[in-house]
Parts: C-alpha cells; sequence; structure tokens
C-alpha cells in the first residue's frame, strides 16, 4: 500500500517544488517555445497501450497523455 502512495506523491511533490522554485524574472517575461512533435513519452505510451489493449482508440487517447500513461501502467501492472 505504501509503495503505491508514495510514487505518485513523490513525482508529484518533484513538480510542484520545479514549478515553485523560478527565478525573479526582472520584469519581463521570457517566452517559452514549444516545438511540434511526438515525444518519446508519447511513443512508449501508444506501444504500451497498444501491447496491453490491442486498441488503435486508447492508444490515441494514450498516447495524448504520455509519460503519465507510461508511469500508471508501470505501477498498475496487466494481469
Amino acid at each position: 500500500m505504501f509503495k503505491k502512495i508514495f510514487l505518485p506523491f513523490l513525482a508529484l511533490s518533484l513538480v510542484s517544488f520545479a514549478c515553485a522554485t523560478n527565478q525573479p524574472n526582472n520584469g519581463y517575461a521570457q517566452p517559452v517555445y514549444v516545438f511540434p512533435g511526438v515525444g518519446l513519452g508519447s511513443i512508449i505510451a501508444v506501444v504500451v497501450s497498444w501491447s496491453r489493449n490491442k486498441s488503435i482508440l486508447w492508444a490515441i487517447i494514450h498516447g495524448i497523455f504520455g509519460w503519465l500513461y507510461v508511469i500508471y501502467a508501470i505501477l498498475v501492472k496487466a494481469k
């Protein structure tokens, strides 16, 4: 029980800590660039989803969530 709660709590804590520790911006905002394309997390999520479910719809949905689904698939192993 403790292991299932600890890992998501640790991940959420690290993300919130990274978001909270912003450096001062000296009065101006720097632009954020988002590059179009498919990331590694999306590819892994689609492959894992396809191997578990054999469904294109679920593979697309899980590909959108990317690393979130990969972490979920690790925590909740297939039977």
